[in-house]
């Protein structure tokens, strides 16, 4: 990778009052200051006049991603790396920009986000919310954990921003450009920052509280339902095509290629374990949200889930269930035993899975294991998963 260079972006729509101020504040740690005007009306641009920077003027307001990705489309022609984006209201404090300009330089791959210090006063209770919702929905999605996803003070690689496409190119932006880097392999990394709310009759904010909610619970769950297709993302380390059960040789090779047959086992076992509880409509949620906690292989676990959808495992464990309460097999399969004794038969369900969840765990895990293991040593000697620096394929 080149070397690193860094420039500020300041995205501003109609915060002429304290647009200057933070301009002139980030000139003090840098010579290196985008401003991207996106269709302000109040005459801001213009209190610029006589400072070093350079301004792009957008003809009307497209949103904050649109401004974020128009300039860094800027600074990668002037030869820079990365972009360090800071809010134009005041919220972000240029003293540290030097924290930012060490984390890039360690880690000039990795987005980096400013998690802001809320023990002040002033924090809206709507943002205490925002970020440990936003924080919630980010580790489902992606297992990886990040404080403040609302957070706009970050540092881009710009080759980021070129590899990872989005949707979205206002406030839910910053949401989906983070999830989608993780996707693509990229680190997540954050740094704390200071952060200053101005008194509520100051406050100019442009996040409209119905309508950008509402985006942004649609991209949750469009992202919710990505994150649950057992396909893999495509990554800087390693690009396969869609894994399927229906493929099963293929897909085997692919998650023994990604994966230690440790790790895969214990993928399979925890995902045949919790999809075969009485729990329906949460067994998926539960697998998401407990993937990255227990470091597992999310593609294993999610192909893994299909071979406990009804009818077998259910079926079976409703026999099971039946046998443990009653003494006998169920053999009579009426209208009576399965329509009319259908809270029985639930009962029967929910006390067969408690004995069938942990033996199919067992054996899955075992079985996947010792193939797995076999399929390492047979294997060719030297082949690796290819490897390569900073550059993942488009999401």
């Amino acid at each position: 990778m080149p070397s690193v260079r860094c420039c500020v972006l300041i995205p501003v729509y109609n915060h002429g009052r304290t647009l200057r101020e933070v301009t002139a504040s980030a000139l003090q740690f840098t010579d290196s200051v985008l401003v991207v005007d996106d269709g302000s009306t109040d005459g801001g641009p213009a209190t610029l006049q006589g400072l070093p920077v350079t301004l792009i003027s957008l003809p009307q307001n497209q949103g904050k991603g649109a401004a974020i990705l128009r300039g860094a489309e800027e600074a990668r022609r002037l030869g820079y790396t990365h972009v360090i984006v800071m809010d134009a209201d005041g919220q972000h404090k240029a003293e540290d920009l030097p924290a930012f300009f060490a984390a890039v330089e360690e880690d000039p791959c990795a987005l980096i986000i400013g998690a802001r210090n809320f023990n002040v006063p002033g924090v809206p209770g709507s943002s205490r919310f925002g970020r440990k919702f936003s924080g919630f929905w980010m580790f489902l999605q992606t297992g990886v954990p990040v404080s403040d996803m609302q957070s706009g003070f970050r540092a881009y690689p710009l080759q980021l921003l070129q590899a990872v496409r989005c949707s979205e190119t206002r406030y839910s932006f910053e949401v989906e450009i983070a999830v989608r880097s993780a996707w693509a392999g990229f680190a997540i990394k954050e740094i704390p920052v200071s952060v200053y709310y101005p008194p509520r009759g100051e406050r100019v904010s442009h996040f409209r509280a119905v309508a950008d909610n509402i985006r942004i619970s649609l991209l949750n769950t469009r992202l919710t339902v990505r994150a649950l297709m057992p396909v893999p993302f495509r990554r800087q380390a390693l690009e396969v095509e869609g894994l399927s059960l229906l493929r099963p040789g293929h897909a085997f090779r692919t998650l023994c290629a990604a994966a230690s047959p440790r790790q895969l086992a214990a993928s399979t076992a925890w995902s045949l374990f919790l999809s075969t509880l009485p729990l329906p409509g949460l067994q998926t949620l539960l697998l998401l949200f407990t993937i990255g906690r227990r470091r597992l292989n999310r593609l294993c676990a999610l192909l893994m889930m299909p071979l406990t959808w009804p009818p077998f495992v259910p079926g079976l464990a409703v026999l099971l269930g039946y046998r443990i309460i009653h003494g006998a097999w169920l053999t009579e399969f009426t209208i009576q035993t399965l329509g009319y004794e259908a809270g029985y038969r639930f009962l029967d369900w929910m006390a067969g899975s408690l004995f069938l969840a942990p033996l199919l765990a067992s054996v899955g895990g075992a079985l996947v294991f010792a193939a797995a293991s076999c399929f390492a040593l047979l294997r060719r000697p030297g082949a690796e998963r290819r490897d390569t620096s900073c550059g993942p394929a488009k999401v």
